[in-house]
C-alpha cells in the first residue's frame, strides 16, 4: 500500500515527513495498550504476591506448629517434665537445633523452668508476655484449644518469630507451657526470591505482550497512517493524491472510498474554482462597484470598480465595516433601510466633486430565489457621473442651438413680414430685406455645415490625412490669409517661428482650420492698437510642437475657462457679436484626433493665450 504521486516536491516531503514518535496514531495506540496491560500485570503481580506470601506463610506457620505440638506431647517430653526436670534443658537444646527455635519451658505460674539457649535462673516471669497470658488464659478457660500463636520481635533471636506457645499435659492435666520462638527471617528470604522470580516472569510476559500489541498496532495503523498524510496533501491542495489498496477486507474497502471520495472533491473543486474564475471575472470587468456585506455590515468583497468610485483603496478594504468604508451616511442610510424592509432599496446621490452615483442594496438570495438578509447584502454602486454630464450637455445642447437659431429665424420672420405687408411694392427696400434675409440663410447653412462636421469629427467618421509637414507650412498659411483681416482692424499680426523645428505628422488642411479660428477670434476680440502673436516650441513636451495664438484683446473671465469648449458656449463679451460658437469645440475635436491637448490661459482685459500641441515624427 502506497501513496501517488512519488515525485512530491522536497518542500511536501518536509511537510509530510511523520510526526514524533510519540504523536503517531497507532504508537499512541500501542502505549495505551501497553500502560493498560502493564497496569493489569501489576494489578495481577500484587494480587498473586499476596496470595502465594499468604498460602506459603499459613503453610509454613502451620508446619511449625504441628512440630511444636508433636513435640509438646511427644512420650519423652511427659517423661522428663514429671521424673527428670535438670534433662529438660538438653532435650530443648536437641529439638532447637534443627529448626534454630528457642525453646522456653515455663510453669503454670509464667516462671522459666529450662532454656534451650540460657541458664533458666537469667529469665523473670514470663506470665506478662502476651502469647503466655492469652496460653495461661485458655487453661484456666479449660479451652479445648489452648495454643497461643503470633508473630512478633524475639529478642533472644534478634529478629521476627513464629511464638507458639503450648500447654504441657501430664495424664490430661496442664503441669506447664512451652513457648517456641521459630525465626521466620528464612521464610520471608525465601518468599522475597520466589516475588522476584514471579516478577520477573510477570515482567517478561508483559513484554512480550506489549511487543504484540505493538506489532499488531503498526498492522492496522498503517492504512490509517497513508490515509492520513493522504488526507494533508488534499488539504494543502494536492487534489490529486490517491491511495493504492490491495486489501479485500475493510481496510481496503476504507481506501478505495477515501480515494473515491478525493475523485469526487477534486471535481467540485475545480468547478467552484472555474465559478469563481468567471465570478472575479464579471466582478472585476465589470464597471458597476460591487460589495458584498455579510450579515453584520463587514465587507467581504469588493472589486475594484467601487473602490474607485469610492476613491478608497481596494486592498485594505475587506473585513472592514461598511461605515468604515464608504464615509457617507446617505449610503449607510440605504443600507439601514434595506435591513429594516428586507427588499431591495436604492437611490441617486451626489457625491463631493460633482460626482452622481445610484445605490442599490439588496439582501442575498438563498437558494430558491427568496431573499434572506441574515446570509448578507449585495450592495452596486452605479456611477451616472457621464451619464449625468452627457445628460447636460445634451439639455444645454437643445438650449444653445435654440437659442442660436432664434435669432435668424426671428430675423427672418420679420423680413418675410415687412414684404407681405407691403415692402414688396418698394424694389430697394425689398431688395434690401432680401439680401439680409441671405446673410440669415447663410448664417444658418454655416451653422448646419459645422454642426455635421463636428458630429461627423467627434464620431471618427473624417478620416485623417497624417503627413510629415514643416510647422511653418501648417500654421504660416492660415495667418497670412488673415493679415488683411487685422490690418483693417489696425493690429500687428505676428509669426515667430525658431529654426529647427521638428516636422510634426498631421492632416494640413485640418491644422489650417484650427489656426484660422484661433487666428479670427484673437482678432476679432482685441481692440485697434494691439497685436496677434502665433508661436511654436519644441521640446516642452516629449515628442510635441506647441503652437500658440497670444492676443492683447479683452481676455476671458475665470468662470468661462472651464467652459470656452463646449458647443455653442459664448463668453459674455462674445454674446453681442457674430459667430456660432462652434469654432473652439472643431478645433478640440481635430486637436485630440491628432493626439495632442488645447489649452487656454487668460487674464481679462491684458489677452488670452490659446496653445495646442501636435506630435513630431518619430524617428
Amino acid at each position: 500500500m502506497s501513496v501517488y504521486p512519488t515525485n512530491v516536491p522536497f518542500w511536501k516531503k518536509i511537510s509530510l515527513s511523520k510526526p514524533p514518535f510519540l504523536l503517531r496514531p497507532h504508537w499512541r495506540t500501542a502505549f495505551t495498550y501497553g500502560v493498560v496491560v502493564l497496569l493489569m500485570m501489576t494489578i495481577l503481580f500484587f494480587f498473586l504476591s499476596q496470595q502465594v506470601r499468604s498460602i506459603y506463610v499459613t503453610s509454613s506457620y502451620t508446619r511449625m506448629t504441628a512440630q511444636a505440638t508433636a513435640a509438646t506431647q511427644s512420650e519423652p517430653m511427659r517423661t522428663i517434665w514429671e521424673q527428670d526436670r535438670s534433662s529438660l534443658s538438653d532435650l530443648l537444646q536437641r529439638w532447637s537445633a534443627p529448626t534454630a527455635a528457642h525453646i522456653t519451658a515455663l510453669g503454670l505460674d509464667g516462671s522459666v523452668i529450662a532454656d534451650s539457649h540460657f541458664d533458666a535462673s537469667q529469665f523473670e516471669v514470663m506470665s506478662e508476655l502476651p502469647e503466655v497470658r492469652r496460653a495461661l488464659q485458655a487453661i484456666q478457660d479449660a479451652s479445648a484449644d489452648a495454643i497461643a500463636n503470633s508473630v512478633a520481635y524475639e529478642p533472644i533471636l534478634k529478629e521476627r518469630a513464629l511464638l507458639v506457645v503450648l500447654p504441657v499435659q501430664v495424664e490430661g492435666q496442664p503441669v506447664g507451657l512451652l513457648r517456641w520462638a521459630f525465626p521466620v527471617g528464612q521464610l520471608e528470604s525465601d518468599f522475597r526470591g520466589m516475588r522476584n522470580a514471579m516478577f520477573g516472569t510477570m515482567l517478561l510476559g508483559g513484554l512480550l505482550m506489549a511487543g504484540l500489541l505493538v506489532f499488531q498496532a503498526e498492522r492496522s495503523a498503517s492504512t490509517v497512517h497513508h490515509l492520513t498524510l493522504l488526507a494533508e496533501r488534499i488539504a494543502r491542495g494536492d487534489l490529486n493524491a490517491r491511495i493504492f489498496s490491495f486489501g479485500s477486507g475493510e481496510v481496503g474497502q476504507l481506501a478505495r472510498t477515501f480515494n473515491r471520495m478525493a475523485a469526487k472533491l477534486q471535481k467540485q473543486m475545480i468547478k467552484r474554482s472555474r465559478e469563481k474564475d468567471r465570478l472575479n471575472t464579471v466582478l472585476f470587468v465589470m464597471s458597476d462597484g460591487v460589495l458584498i456585506l455579510n450579515k453584520q455590515g463587514k465587507v467581504r468583497l469588493i472589486n475594484p470598480a467601487a473602490a474607485q468610485i469610492l476613491q478608497i483603496a481596494h486592498e485594505s478594504e475587506p473585513n472592514r465595516s461598511f461605515v468604515q468604508v464608504v464615509r457617507d451616511h446617505r449610503i449607510v442610510e440605504v443600507w439601514t433601510r434595506c435591513q429594516t424592509s428586507t427588499q431591495e432599496e436604492m437611490a441617486t446621490l451626489e457625491l463631493d466633486g460633482d460626482r452622481f452615483v445610484r445605490i442599490v442594496v439588496t439582501p442575498l438570495l438563498k437558494k430558491g430565489g427568496a431573499a434572506d438578509s441574515g446570509r448578507g447584502f449585495l450592495v452596486i454602486i452605479q456611477d451616472l457621473t457621464r451619464l449625468h454630464q452627457l445628460q447636460t450637455m445634451r439639455q444645454n445642447f437643445i438650449s444653445n442651438i435654440s437659442h442660436e437659431l432664434r435669432t435668424p429665424l426671428a430675423s427672418m420672420r420679420a423680413l418675410v413680414e415687412t414684404l407681405n405687408d407691403g415692402a414688396l411694392d418698394d424694389p430697394p427696400a425689398a431688395q434690401r430685406f432680401l439680401k439680409r434675409m441671405e446673410v440669415e440663410v447663410d448664417a444658418l447653412t454655416q451653422m448646419v455645415q459645422e454642426l455635421l462636421e463636428l458630429s461627423r469629427i467627434e464620431s471618427g467618421k473624417v478620416p485623417l490625412v497624417l503627413r510629415p509637414t514643416p510647422v511653418l507650412q501648417a500654421i504660416a498659411p492660415p495667418a497670412e490669409r488673415l493679415r488683411p483681416q487685422a490690418e483693417r482692424a489696425q493690429l500687428t499680426l505676428t509669426i515667430d517661428l525658431p529654426p529647427n523645428l521638428p516636422n510634426i505628422m498631421v492632416d494640413a488642411d485640418r491644422i489650417h482650420q484650427i489656426v484660422t479660428n484661433l487666428v479670427y477670434n484673437a482678432i476679432k476680440f482685441t481692440p485697434a492698437g494691439g497685436s496677434v502673436t502665433l508661436t511654436a516650441q519644441a521640446n516642452v513636451q516629449p515628442n510635441m510642437v506647441i503652437i500658440t495664438v497670444k492676443d492683447t484683446g479683452v481676455g476671458i473671465s475665470a468662470e468661462d475657462l472651464p467652459r470656452i469648449f463646449e458647443r455653442f458656449y459664448k463668453a459674455d463679451r462674445a454674446r453681442t457679436s457674430g459667430g456660432t460658437g462652434l469654432g473652439l469645440a472643431i478645433a478640440k475635436h481635430i486637436v485630440q484626433a491628432h493626439g495632442g491637448q488645447i489649452w487656454v490661459r487668460s487674464t481679462p482685459g491684458k489677452g488670452s493665450i490659446f496653445s495646442f500641441s501636435l506630435p513630431t515624427i518619430q524617428a
